[in-house]
C-alpha cells in the first residue's frame, strides 16, 4: 500500500515498549518518542491512554496482536509501518511490554532496513518481570531462585514449547506468557517432575484495573484459575519465589490442613 501526502517528512521508525499495561510504566524516552510521532501503530495490549501523548493530528492505527486477535498479520504490520514512514515521517510502533520479548521487534527492524529507513528502539518493562514484581513476587531471590526462564506457552503450531519440558526440571523461576489456555497441560509437566507442591501463580491483566491473581501450587492452580474466572491476557509463574506473595501463607495453611499435616 502506498499512501499520498504532499508534505513528506524524513522517514524514521521508533519501536517503543509501552510496558505491561499501566500507562505510567512507559519510559520517559518512550513518551518523548510519542510526542514527536506523525503516526502511531499500536497493539492490543497497549494502554490507549498513551495515544493522548501523541500530537492531536498524528495518525493512530490499531493493529491488534494478542491471543485470539490477529487483526493484522505481521507482514501487514511491517508494510504499514514502512508505508507510513515513507509518506508521513516519524512512525512510532507502540508495543506492549518490551519490543524484543515475544514482540517480534527485530523482524520489524529488519523489514525497515530493507527500505533504508532509520530506526531506533526504546525498551519497555516486560510483563514477565514487572507484573510478578508488582505482586510481590521477585523472579530471583537469594536462597530461593538464582535464575529465571521466560517462555511462550505455545508455539506457532499450537503445541507446548519444548523449553517448558526442560524448565520444569530446573530450580529456576519459570514465567510463562501466552499460556493460560494450556495451564492444565503445563502443570502436568511440573507434576511429572514431582513438583505438585511447587508454588504457582497466575496474574491476569497485570498493572491494570482488571488485574486478578490466583496463588496456589502446581496441583491446585488450574482449579483456582477456573474458580476465580481468570482469563487472558495472563501470565503464569512457577517457582519457590511465589511463596513470597502475601496470599501464599494462607494458601499453604489450607493445603496443609487438607493434606493432614
Amino acid at each position: 500500500m502506498i499512501l499520498n501526502n504532499n508534505n513528506i517528512k524524513e522517514p524514521r521508525i521508533t519501536l517503543v515498549g509501552a510496558g505491561p499495561g499501566d500507562a505510567e510504566l512507559i519510559t520517559l524516552k518512550g513518551i518523548k518518542a510519542l510526542q514527536t510521532a506523525n503516526v502511531v501503530l499500536y497493539d492490543a495490549l497497549v494502554n490507549e491512554e498513551l495515544l493522548e501523548v501523541a500530537p492531536a493530528d498524528a495518525v493512530k492505527i490499531y493493529v491488534g496482536k494478542r491471543s485470539g486477535d490477529h487483526t493484522f498479520s505481521q507482514d501487514n504490520i511491517n508494510q504499514l509501518m514502512v508505508d507510513y514512514a515513507l509518506n508521513y515521517g516519524h512512525v512510532v510502533r507502540l508495543k506492549g511490554g518490551d519490543p524484543f520479548v515475544f514482540g517480534r521487534g527485530h523482524e520489524e527492524l529488519e523489514f525497515a532496513a530493507e527500505y533504508n529507513i532509520p530506526t531506533q528502539v526504546v525498551p519497555g518493562i516486560s510483563s514477565s518481570i514487572g507484573v510478578p514484581g508488582l505482586q510481590g513476587i521477585p523472579v530471583t531471590h537469594r536462597g530461593l531462585s538464582e535464575s529465571f526462564w521466560v517462555i511462550t506457552g505455545t508455539t506457532t503450531a499450537g503445541r507446548i514449547s519444548a523449553d517448558l519440558y526442560q524448565a520444569a526440571k530446573s530450580s529456576a523461576t519459570v514465567v510463562v506468557l501466552m499460556g493460560l489456555h494450556k495451564l492444565a497441560e503445563i502443570a502436568e509437566l511440573f507434576k511429572a517432575e514431582g513438583k505438585g507442591t511447587l508454588p504457582a501463580a497466575v496474574i491476569q491483566s497485570g498493572t491494570t484495573v482488571d488485574e486478578k491473581v490466583a496463588v496456589g501450587t502446581v496441583d491446585t492452580i488450574a482449579g483456582l484459575v477456573a474458580e476465580q474466572g481468570i482469563a487472558s491476557p495472563a501470565l503464569i509463574v512457577f517457582g519457590e519465589v511465589v511463596s513470597l506473595h502475601p496470599q501464599y501463607k494462607l494458601v499453604k495453611e489450607v493445603y496443609d490442613v487438607v493434606a493432614g499435616r
